[in-house]
C-alpha cells in the first residue's frame, strides 16, 4: 500500500534472542505497542535453536527410514587407486538379512586369489545401547578375530572406508552425533538438505575417527549423496560422492560410491551390481562358522 510506512529493523532489542544488540528507533511514528508487535511477530516467525535441531532429527529419522528391504544379496566390484594412478580390483558378494528388529550383513571376498576366502560379519542390532557386534575372518590366519568399538575408525582392508562407515551403509548414526542443519542448496531439479554431525563425546570421536562430518541428503527421496569428513585435528580428511541411485524392486538403491582421501591421494570406487531383494538369504550365512567355511 503506497500510505503504508515501510519500517526497517537495523538491529533487536536487548530481549536475549538479540545477542545484546538495541533497537534503533522507528522513524515512521509508529505507536511504541505497535513496535512491540511487530517485534514480536518476528521473532514468533523465526525458528528457534531447537526447531532446527527438531528439523534435523526429522531428516535423520527419514534417512534411516528408507526402506531397505528384509534381505538382498548383491555383488561389489572394488577399485582400489592409489595417488599415482595405480589401480587394485576385487570382487565380493554381500548378504544382508533383517532378523526381527536387528540387521545382519556378512561380505564375502570371491577375487583376487590373495584375498579370497577373506570375510566380514555385521550383527547390527536395534538396541541403541546394546554394542554393535564384528567379526572379521583373514583365511591366512585361519583365524576369526573380533572388531571392538576401539576399533571401528580403522580402514576396512586397504580401503578409504572405515569398518564404521560399511557398517552404516548409507545411514546415520544419531547415538554418536549431534546433527544439525546448517543449510539448504537446489542444484538442477534437485533439494538438498546440509547436516552438520559432531560427535557426541571426545571419546567418540577418538573411535570413529572424525571431529565432524557434513552430510548432503536428497529431500525427494531422503538418500545420502555426500559426505565429507574432517580429521581429529579439524582438517579435511575425505569426501564420499554416491551416484547412479535407483530404483531396484522398488527400493532406492546406491550402485555408485566414490570415496577420495584428500591427505594420501588414495581414492576407492565401490560399483554394486546384480542387487536382489527378493531371493531368500539362508540364515547360516550370518555365523563364525560360515566365515570360516566361505563362500561356495
Amino acid at each position: 500500500q503506497p500510505d503504508t510506512p515501510r519500517v526497517t529493523l537495523a538491529s533487536l532489542a536487548a530481549t536475549g534472542t538479540g545477542g545484546g544488540r538495541r533497537l534503533r528507533r522507528w522513524r515512521t511514528g509508529i505507536e511504541p505497542r505497535l513496535t512491540v508487535v511487530a517485534l514480536a511477530a518476528l521473532l514468533l516467525s523465526r525458528p528457534s535453536r531447537a526447531e532446527e535441531a527438531v528439523d534435523a532429527q526429522r531428516i535423520v529419522e527419514q534417512v534411516n527410514a528408507v526402506e531397505e528391504g528384509q534381505q538382498v544379496t548383491r555383488k561389489l566390484a572394488m577399485t582400489l587407486v592409489d595417488r599415482r594412478g595405480r589401480e587394485r580390483h576385487k570382487e565380493t558378494v554381500i548378504f544382508r538379512k533383517d532378523f526381527a528388529d536387528d540387521t545382519r550383513t556378512v561380505v564375502f571376498y570371491t577375487a583376487p586369489a590373495n584375498v579370497r576366502d577373506t570375510a566380514f560379519l555385521i550383527w547390527d542390532y536395534a538396541d541403541p545401547d546394546q554394542d554393535d557386534d564384528q567379526w572379521l575372518y583373514l583365511p591366512a590366519m585361519r583365524k576369526v578375530r573380533r572388531i571392538s568399538a576401539a576399533d571401528r575408525g580403522d580402514y576396512f582392508l586397504g580401503t578409504d572406508f572405515t569398518y564404521d562407515d560399511i557398517k552404516l551403509d548409507g545411514k546415520l548414526e544419531p547415538k554418536d552425533y549431534d546433527f544439525t542443519l546448517i543449510g539448504e542448496q537446489s542444484p538442477g531439479e534437485h533439494h538438498h538438505y546440509r547436516l552438520a554431525g559432531v560427535p557426541k563425546s571426545d571419546a567418540i570421536a577418538r573411535e570413529l575417527g572424525y571431529s565432524r562430518i557434513e552430510v548432503l541428503v536428497d529431500a525427494d527421496n531422503s538418500m545420502i549423496v555426500e559426505v565429507k569428513f574432517w580429521d581429529l585435528k579439524g582438517s579435511e580428511l575425505k569426501t564420499l560422492e554416491v551416484a547412479d541411485i535407483v530404483r531396484v524392486d522398488g527400493i532406492w538403491t546406491r550402485r555408485q560410491l566414490h570415496i577420495t582421501n584428500h591427505q594420501t591421494g588414495h581414492q576407492t570406487r565401490f560399483e554394486f551390481s546384480d542387487v536382489d531383494y527378493r531371493t531368500p538369504v539362508d540364515d547360516n550365512l550370518f555365523t563364525r562358522q560360515a566365515l570360516e567355511r566361505g563362500y561356495r
